[in-house]
Parts: C-alpha cells; structure tokens; sequence
C-alpha cells in the first residue's frame, strides 16, 4: 500500500465516520435545530466522498445545492415553525415504531441488495472531467428533468407549509364587532407640565 492510498483509505474511514455519527444525530437527538446542522454536517461529509470518487463536479453540487440551499431552506422552516404545542401520548403509538422500524430495515435491505448487485468497475467509457460535467446536464435536461423539477417543487412546497404553520392570526380580546379600541397603538404617558414652568422662556 502506497502512501496515497493510506491517505485515501483513512480519510474515506473519516468521512464515513462523520457521515453516520451525523445521520445518527439527526434521527436521534431531540433538539430539532441541532438535528438541522447535523444534517449539514452529513451533506458536507458526502461531499468529501465524492471528492475520493474523482466527482468534482457533483461534490460542488452538493455543497452548493444540499449544504448552501436545503439545509438553509430546513433552518428557516424550524425557525418559522416555533409554536409551543402540549404533547399528547398516542394510543398504542408502539405500532407506529414497529411500522417505523420495518420500514427502515426494508430500506437498508433494499440499499445493501443494490450496492452489492451494482458492477462498481469502471469502464473507459465512462467521461470525466468536462467531459463528466456536460453528461451529467444532458442526463438532467432529458431522462431526469422530471425528478428534478420535482424536487424543486417539493422544496417550494415546504417553504409555504412552514410559512403557513408560522402565520400569525390577530384575535383580539373584544367583542366582533367592536374592533375600533383593539386596532388603536397604546399612548403614550403624557407629562403633566405647571403653567409656571411653559411660560418660561428657554434659556
């Protein structure tokens, strides 16, 4: 083993680290902002993997697009949803966890089947460079414009939902159809000045 294939080999073991400590995070921490960073901080990591798999190009997308915007885009969901809402237990919400769970092993199933089916060999074929930058647009104006708009509005979709969990609706303490004091700012205190001292000229 070369020197650089240890550095290789380390840094891969880094990131994979980060990146599972940090989906870890998320799914079990209970303070959502911190689970919101630590998002960001697995999008960053699966950036550094790219960079191990000689994909410059979709490892600036991911920084640009995952760590620059979604993540940003979660931030300011969490910070526009802060209402404070009771906890009510669920009735039999074990049910719900054991459907949870079932679903989360099915998924790892399925991943792992394709990971281990999927040739990794790289052929000659394969463009890189501009060349891998060009493909990849073509690839996302044609076979997968579909998925890509649809991406885009399913964030729209979560930028309104949140906005429209945070609206504030002004109820005031009145009856209908007096709304006149309601609407009205508070005054201001007003000083009681002697007729003595605003006779006085100022000095």
């Amino acid at each position: 083993m070369t020197l650089a294939e240890g550095v290789q080999l380390v840094t891969f073991g880094l990131l994979v680290a980060m990146t599972l400590g940090g989906a870890l995070g998320v799914v079990l921490l209970d303070n959502i902002v911190y689970s919101a960073f630590l998002l960001g901080g697995v999008f960053t990591s699966m950036s550094g993997l790219y960079i191990l798999l000689n994909a410059g190009f979709v490892a600036a997308a991911q920084v640009l697009v995952y760590v620059g915007a979604v993540s940003v885009l979660i931030l300011f969901g969490i910070m526009l949803v802060n209402k404070e809402q009771a906890f009510v237990p669920m009735k039999r919400a074990w049910l719900g966890k054991a459907a949870t769970g079932g679903v989360c092993v099915g998924l790892f199933a399925l991943l792992a089947a394709s990971t281990l089916n999927t040739p990794w060999a790289i052929s000659s074929e394969v463009p890189t460079g501009d060349l891998a930058t060009a493909a990849i647009g073509v690839h996302f104006f044609t076979d997968y414009l579909l998925p890509f708009e649809l991406a885009s509005v399913l964030l729209l979709i979560a930028l309104i939902g949140a906005i429209v969990l945070a609206r504030r609706e002004f109820i005031p303490d009145v009856a209908p159809g007096d709304l006149s004091e309601a609407l009205q700012l508070p005054e201001r205190p007003r000083e009681l000045v002697s007729s003595a001292s605003a006779s006085e000229p100022e000095s």
